[in-house]
């Protein structure tokens, strides 16, 4: 697979642009953004989501659909998971089934409650049948973008696509393992965002080791019950798409997601941490579809309930901490 098309010019999009070009002799990304798109082809920088980052001389940049998919083998989504749908319809008369797909989305749809790879099956699905890979794992764009040693997971229900893509993804910074469960690895894909969110509540409170400890171990626990009781693996959970990712996410101070806790915990509304942002911190939208998620299928996930209250109805942090200690009793 020589031609590789990357749809979305955020952080994440430009640094997998940046961190496979070396793996393709032609990779085109779309930008959405067409005065980024042209400044891009000037000064090879993504000013607006990566800056301070030469791009590579091979990758092309384009705010149009057709010419990003033009002759491509793989086409790589990258945009916000409530943009996905949208996106893939208006992809849909510029794609055929010669082509495969990999979503390095994480998040979910709300409404639907549908994972990424699913609303893409279900949008190319008119058209013909899709071969669609996820990839996720710990990874912040910065240091994906800097070659920092990475490892992540391609997933397939098509072991022969997660091979494909591994082989032609992984490179010496850049490391895939495979496997056969997306739920499991969408599913922590998405859902750890929602604890880091409270991760950022906790540390925009000034709380220390304990309850950081306790936030992500309960919050793997979340995570595994929602996708066993989807059809996941628990083992998926506790590998780079499950536990590693929750570790990063809550932990570092590139995590978006943690940054709105934070400022949660400072006072600000969540309209007012949303408008400040340039980009997406996913667990804003996935916190309604995985309390919805828990209601389906009826398993319990206190912690993104008390994020559910926090965000849409102004629960404080210190009741949200006090009604989760204060839930009855119980074996781990």
């Amino acid at each position: 697979m020589k031609r590789l098309a990357i749809i979305g010019g955020g952080s994440w999009g430009t640094a997998l642009a940046v961190v496979l070009a070396p793996r393709f002799p032609q990779v085109r990304l779309w930008v959405y953004e067409s005065d980024l798109v042209a400044r891009m082809q000037v000064s090879r920088e993504n000013e607006t989501y990566l800056p301070g980052l030469q791009l590579p001389a091979n990758l092309e940049f384009t705010d149009d659909l057709a010419t990003a998919l033009n002759g491509a083998e793989i086409v790589l989504s990258v945009m916000p998971s409530h943009l996905a749908r949208r996106l893939y319809e208006q992809m849909l008369p510029y794609v055929d089934g010669s082509m495969v797909f990999v979503s390095a989305t994480k998040g979910l749809e709300n409404g639907s409650l549908l994972r990424v790879s699913e609303v893409i099956e279900q949008v190319l699905g008119t058209k013909f049948a899709p071969r669609v890979a996820v990839i996720s794992g710990p990874t912040f764009a910065k240091e994906v973008a800097r070659f920092e040693p990475t490892a992540l997971v391609v997933a397939s229900s098509d072991a022969e696509l997660a091979s494909e893509i591994q082989a032609a993804f992984s490179g010496p910074s850049f490391r895939l393992y495979t496997s056969s469960d997306t739920i499991g690895v969408e599913i922590g894909g998405a859902i750890k965002n929602v604890v880091a969110i409270g991760a950022g509540v906790l540390h925009g409170m000034g709380l220390g080791h304990n309850p950081m400890a306790a936030l992500i171990t309960r919050g793997l626990a979340e995570m595994t019950r929602l996708a066993v009781a989807m059809g996941g693996r628990s083992q998926t959970l506790a590998g780079l798409a499950g536990l590693g990712d929750l570790v990063l996410t809550c932990n570092g101070e590139l995590s978006r997601n943690r940054t709105v806790g934070v400022e949660l915990a400072h006072g600000r509304t969540l309209d007012e941490i949303v408008k400040s942002m340039k980009m997406v911190a996913e667990g804003v939208k996935t916190t309604n579809a995985a309390v919805d998620l828990a209601k389906r299928y009826q398993v319990e996930m206190p912690i993104s309930e008390q994020m559910f209250q926090m965000m849409n109805f102004g629960l404080s942090p210190r009741e949200a901490i006090q009604r989760l200690m204060e839930r009855s009793l119980k074996g781990e």
